[in-house]
């Protein structure tokens, strides 16, 4: 496998977005240092830690995640501490909060309410019915299992265009984060880095105006960067009912969601209006991020 992107060896998924984009576009488009993306980091290194704060001067960390998954990745670490009474000289590492002290973390659960509105707008009353049932008495997986059919119908290019139609709400709240300068350098997260951290990374350089080959290739690159992760993430996703094509990076997303906002509501500004973001913010935007 070829040499990963990431600096990283704990952080899985992450680059900074000016760096790789000025890079693809061949000149100094957007501002290095300002923006950066990335799988959880919540089992980042002390080491990794550490030079998030005094290399890349991280202040603020939108994490995109669900509760579920919050819930899931505390698990995990409770785990690792308990392994490590038999590893002693992982004791730091494991010791670490999931969060990391001085920066501050905005938690937007992207695939909201409304989110799950829509997916259960799909159901029959039957499916709707031992949803319900299911997830009042804690099967969750099994509740997952009766939307999955219609996840896997929409795929991943559907259910980010239906992501931009409902989670207005939380793209709005992404923005207000986003226009105070006082938070940036920023880092945007989920668990993977790659689709919902994807879709905001692209509502960002759609409204630089930058070019959609470089915007493809930065969304592109999650694939790879991710692939030590694969065959553990298919076996997730096997088990809810999806297939191996939600781990992937699909080749017509970048376009499709674009086409869609340019089609439906007339280009990104339009359509970032209609979420609540102001003019001022989207200007605040441009001038944190594009290259002086």
């Amino acid at each position: 496998m070829s040499a990963l992107y990431s600096p990283f060896k704990s952080l899985p998924n992450f680059r900074d977005v000016g760096v790789f984009v000025n890079d693809a576009v061949g000149s100094r488009y957007l501002s290095p240092g300002r923006l950066y993306r990335a799988a959880r980091p919540d089992e980042a290194s002390s080491e990794d830690r550490q030079r998030l704060l005094k290399d890349y001067s991280l202040k603020s960390i939108i994490d995109l995640r669900t509760k579920t998954e919050h819930i899931e990745q505390a698990q995990k670490r409770d785990a690792r501490i308990k392994a490590s009474a038999a590893v002693p000289q992982s004791n730091d590492d494991v010791a670490e909060p999931l969060k990391i002290p001085g920066v501050t973390y905005h938690e937007i659960n992207f695939n909201g309410s409304a989110f799950s509105r829509m997916l259960i707008s799909k159901l029959s009353w039957w499916e709707t019915f031992r949803l319900i049932y299911l997830m009042a008495f804690g099967y969750r997986l099994d509740g997952i299992k009766v939307l999955s059919p219609h996840m896997e119908s929409s795929g991943l290019v559907g259910l980010a265009t239906e992501s931009v139609d409902v989670c207005t709400k939380e793209m709005k709240q992404v923005f207000d984060v986003l226009a105070d300068e006082e938070n940036w350098p920023v880092m945007v997260h989920c668990t993977q880095g790659k689709d919902r951290t994807g879709l905001i990374i692209m509502m960002m350089l759609f409204l630089l105006d930058v070019d959609l080959a470089a915007i493809e290739k930065d969304y592109l690159l999650s694939e790879p960067e991710l692939e030590a992760e694969k065959p553990g993430r298919i076996k997730e996703m096997a088990s809810v009912g999806l297939s191996e094509k939600f781990v992937c990076c699909s080749p017509e997303i970048v376009r499709s969601v674009h086409t869609h906002i340019e089609t439906k509501y007339g280009g990104v500004e339009p359509y970032l209006e209609s979420t609540g973001v102001t003019k001022e913010m989207m200007d605040s935007v441009r001038r944190i991020l594009r290259a002086s």
